[in-house]
């Protein structure tokens, strides 16, 4: 194995989920998980097991990955207990994972002032959790929390607590800057000691943000002998986050000599997976993050503009293809043909670029972006779209209208309720249908209504199922009256995962236009014939 080799370890489900704000639900963690698979993540930590009802349901129910380890975070034993008598430590070797990470104290004073007990007890838990995992597991990562502070404070006793993980069977020992305060000149120094006495292809770096270094540090980690970073995607984290992957990765893979898992092509879905992951957690996209953010590739009018469209490399330092992102030049608008055609090319749709209908479909993205809507976090949509305009989706359903009535009282038992009752009038096979459900709430309702009505046509849509459900406010200035954006995550019994988007000022007509698109591409992908008449 190449000694350039640099491994890849997400944090986003875990330390991510300590950001201020974020709260991943089970199907946000099993999508992201599969994104970070497709990306080439070498580990995916999904977690800590026992620490809340989220995390057990994810471990107890894993995604299957094809590339990446599925990583469970833990604790080393607590002081007094025996290995096989810590609950948590159990608990972290337990599930279907077959790594696992664990964090312990490499600092003398955390050792003193958080744990009150002797430096050489804290070496014994460390030699014993990790040897009791190595029985259970495939493979251990010792987290060395504050082992920057604890260097720096007793080169010694910082060592003495990495070698214990080693010498009892660790895989991977990580040098935290747990609390964000190194600068990038100190951490490539005090790495460049550790690889002197533990191999480098043993050394991982997991730096937060708290300086606004955590990505130089870890590029500089790594020219100093450490193989594996760690970091979260678009940089979530407690406090100000942790290193951002989404920096780090294209910064090894297009700027240096060193090998990950991400190759070129994988390198394509970068931007998307940034976007998808700020879309699931119903936040704004930062225009201005590197690689991937709108304004990344962004000139204005004047010489900028024109001196990049006759030689990008004027003001692009690399190509915003590589990455997924594409070039904006502001006052023409020139952007997104050559990015759009790849992402025709992703759902199998290979045109060639001088057919007329590639203008069409690239206009009509962007006069629906204009418009609010969002296909990064919503590719079921979005590959509607493309088939629509070729025509080649067939017209399974028309609506005729649809009416949504909400009733708030006082039912006989003296409880404050509301009732949600949606019509819908459609047309399929040539017949004017109808029908009246309830719900809880508007959107359910309206979904049961077309249920009801398009389920005995389409049998297939008996397997359809809505897993998630959020809106966005995209014109906050105009308050009630203000733009709505729904996306709609839906799946199968198949285990297939879909999304789709809506814009309407009116949230039920966005809704509504997020649910006709999920029932149409599971028609749609099933190869549904259309009602006869």
């Amino acid at each position: 194995m190449s000694d350039k080799r640099v491994y890849l370890y997400d944090c986003t489900l875990r330390d991510g989920a300590q950001t201020q704000g974020v709260d991943f639900n089970v199907a946000d963690k099993v999508a992201i998980a599969w994104e970070l698979d497709r990306l080439g993540i070498d580990y995916v930590e999904g977690g800590m097991p026992g620490a809340n009802p989220t995390d057990d349901a994810f471990f107890g129910e894993p995604p299957a990955l094809d590339h990446a380890r599925l990583t469970a975070f833990g604790m080393t034993r607590r002081a007094g207990r025996s290995a096989d008598n810590d609950p948590g430590l159990n608990a972290t070797v337990s599930t279907a994972a077959k790594s696992v990470c664990m964090v312990g104290k490499t600092w003398d004073f955390h050792v003193d002032v958080a744990l009150d007990i002797t430096p050489s007890e804290n070496i014994d838990i460390i030699g014993d959790s990790i040897a009791f995992a190595a029985k259970r597991v495939d493979e251990v990562l010792f987290d060395a929390e504050h082992f920057f502070d604890g260097y720096i404070a007793d080169p010694a006793f910082a060592m003495d607590c990495l070698k214990a993980a080693m010498d009892a069977g660790a895989r991977w020992v990580v040098l935290c800057d747990t609390n964000g305060g190194m600068l990038p000149h100190d951490v490539e120094r005090i790495v460049g000691e550790v690889v002197e006495k533990i191999p480098g292809d043993h050394v991982a770096i997991h730096c937060h943000d708290d300086t606004g270094n955590a990505v130089a540090s870890s590029l500089l980690a790594v020219r100093a002998g450490a193989r594996q970073i760690q970091g979260s995607l678009n940089g979530l984290g407690e406090r100000c986050g942790n290193a951002d992957l989404v920096s780090i990765i294209p910064s090894l893979v297009l700027k240096t000599d060193f090998e990950t898992a991400v190759t070129p092509e994988r390198l394509l879905h970068l931007s998307h997976v940034s976007r998808l992951l700020d879309e699931r957690l119903n936040r704004a996209p930062r225009r201005n993050a590197p690689y991937v953010g709108e304004s990344a590739f962004a000139h204005k009018g004047g010489l900028h503009a024109s001196a990049v469209e006759k030689d990008p490399r004027c003001y692009e330092h690399i190509d915003p293809e590589l990455v997924g992102n594409h070039r904006h030049i502001v006052v023409s608008d020139q952007s997104g043909r050559s990015n759009i055609l790849a992402r025709f090319r992703e759902i199998g749709l290979d045109i060639d670029p001088a057919d007329p209908k590639v203008t069409r479909l690239v206009e009509a993205v962007k006069e629906r972006e204009f418009d609010g809507y969002a296909y990064d976090g919503a590719e079921a949509s979005f590959e509607l779209l493309a088939h629509g305009i070729l025509g080649d989706v067939p017209k399974y359903f028309g609506l005729t209208s649809f009416r949504v009535i909400d009733e708030r009282r006082w039912n006989a038992r003296g409880e404050l309720i509301t009732l949600s009752e949606a019509t819908v009038k459609l047309a399929a096979g040539g017949h004017d249908l109808m029908s009246v459900a309830e719900g809880n709430g508007p959107v359910n309702a309206l979904d049961a209504a077309l249920r009801k009505v398009l389920t005995p046509i389409y049998p297939p849509l008996e397997d359809l199922r809505l897993v998630d459900y959020k809106v966005r406010i995209l014109t906050p200035g105009e308050g009630t009256r203000a733009v709505t954006r729904v996306m709609i995550e839906s799946a199968d019994s198949h285990g297939e995962h879909w999304a789709t988007v809506g814009v309407s000022t009116n949230v039920i007509d966005a809704s509504y236009n997020a649910l006709r698109d999920s029932i149409v591409y599971k028609l749609y992908r099933d190869g549904a014939a259309t009602a006869a008449s």
